[in-house]
């Protein structure tokens, strides 16, 4: 995993066009045209993708990094399970170390084997969960065991063995596309041509007019040694506190924790980081605050002045009937 301050300096030369960027241009084009190839080669069956028995909504993004998959995710499961349906989940559980076989999450499951974000939306979700690299296995697990009538592939857009009927792509407000380049010269997974062909496009954060918006919100704290335990964000207005984010956009994180009036020491980590106790030893007595996801990998080991802020995305009012008629549609 490269180093916070790598990845900060790597995310400074995608904010716009230099030297760097113009020599890796030419990767940069190599890498969109295996993309497309890509795509090509599933959707003429050169190779093999699978239909499920059931509607699949994909949750993803055209970006590298954090853009608020996973909080949309909930928000659609629950969103769903409010309508009537039965919606199970899948992901391929990065950051745990699961292989082969899918993977059955449970609210208790160990995170370095399922992975920090699929033990996350076991827990908010309420919905059956499975990881697996092969999208496609996972699926037919929870077919097998539950009764799904729809599935939610969470970090999917490009796991194109997974034949889909509804894309949904998040993007960040603040970032956007960056400098619009394709990896490595910027931070795009494939084409920005690619939203529009998706069915949804969500930004998180300022939105334009087009797509539809969504916001992530929070206001109390949860104990990492209970999670009975809570306080308002409200509460350390004005205090000193160390603020840890292993996410794909830390500065989101800093940044809320600032708008709550808290003086942030701000601790960024590699996404999926594995945390050990040693990590976390700041030397002093101040609160510790960390986003959910990050929670759930220090729980075994954490103390008692170690704080956690869940987050639900707020979503537009239109996203969820315009996604009720396409799946009445199918």
């Amino acid at each position: 995993m490269a180093s916070p301050s790598l990845r900060r300096w790597v995310e400074q030369q995608w904010q716009g066009e230099n030297l760097l960027t113009a020599l890796l241009t030419p990767l940069s084009w190599l890498f969109c045209s295996l993309v497309a190839i890509r795509r090509l080669a599933y959707a003429h069956g050169w190779k093999a993708s699978a239909k499920l028995p059931v509607p699949v909504v994909v949750v993803g993004n055209i970006t590298v990094g954090g853009s608020g998959k996973t909080p949309l995710t909930a928000w659609l499961a629950g969103f769903l399970l409010e309508q009537g349906y039965a919606p199970g989940i899948v992901s391929r559980g990065y950051g745990g170390n699961s292989r082969g076989a899918p993977l059955r999450v449970q609210a208790d499951s160990d995170p370095a084997q399922a992975g920090d974000e699929p033990l996350l939306l076991a827990r908010q979700s309420g919905c059956p969960v499975a990881v697996c690299r092969d999208r496609v296995a996972a699926a037919r697990l929870l077919l097998d065991q539950d009764d799904c009538d729809v599935i939610i592939a969470d970090d999917g857009l490009q796991h194109l063995r997974l034949q889909r009927d509804i894309e949904l792509v998040v993007i960040d407000g603040d970032r956007w596309l960056w400098n619009k380049k394709c990896i490595p010269a910027g931070p795009l997974r494939e084409k920005p041509d690619k939203l529009h062909e998706v069915d949804f496009v969500v930004v998180n954060g300022p939105a334009r007019s087009r797509h539809w918006r969504m916001k992530l919100e929070g206001e109390t704290l949860v104990a990492l040694t209970s999670r009975a335990r809570r306080k308002p964000l409200a509460s350390l207005r004005g205090e000193r506190v160390h603020a840890v984010a292993g996410i794909g956009n830390p500065q989101r994180f800093f940044h809320a924790l600032r708008d709550a009036g808290l003086e942030v020491i701000e601790h960024p980590f590699p996404d999926h980081y594995r945390f050990s106790t040693e990590d976390l030893d700041f030397g002093d007595e101040l609160p510790l605050i960390m986003t959910e996801k990050d929670a759930v990998k220090c729980e075994d080991f954490a103390r008692e002045n170690w704080w956690y802020l869940p987050v639900t995305a707020s979503v537009d009012a239109g996203l969820g009937e315009a996604i009720l008629t396409r799946l009445k549609e199918i």
